[in-house]
């Protein structure tokens, strides 16, 4: 989600913060995400990821070193605290009423950066506004 207004041509998403309220806690960076955080020293943000890797228990990314990627397997979100899992993005932060920005929009995760909910066909999410407004026709038969 971008800072900007929300609805631009180019950028139809209108940041109601659907997508991230019920996708968001299924975010799962890239190794490159962890390793542009590990050099950016963004431990707020790693500490919100657990690693599992090859050998050995599970470990906060904010405590792996950029050596370490190569044994990851995969991540998962995590609330730093208590370990449970979350319900929500913890980076989502409501701005208006029904508006919502991204906390880390700068630095957020590849998936996040190129989920695009309003195509249809490829990463649609039929319950967005934006997609529901725009009616595109479905590109691919069904």
């Amino acid at each position: 989600m971008e800072s900007e207004e929300p609805g631009t041509e180019a950028e139809p998403c209108r940041q109601c913060g659907l997508c991230c309220r019920i996708f968001g806690p299924g975010i799962a960076p890239t190794p490159t995400n962890l390793f542009t955080w590990m050099e950016q020293e963004r431990k707020d943000i790693l500490a919100w990821f657990v690693a599992f890797r090859e050998k050995g228990e599970p470990v906060s990314c904010a405590q792996l070193l950029p050596e370490d990627l190569g044994d990851v397997i995969f991540t998962e979100m995590r609330d730093p605290v208590t370990g449970n899992y979350v319900t929500v993005c913890p980076f989502l932060r409501r701005v208006e009423k029904t508006r919502y920005i991204c906390g880390i929009h700068p630095v957020k995760p590849e998936m996040c950066r190129n989920y695009q909910p309003w195509i249809w066909g490829e990463t649609a999410f039929n319950r967005c506004p934006a997609l529901l407004s725009h009616r595109h026709p479905c590109r691919w038969p069904l």
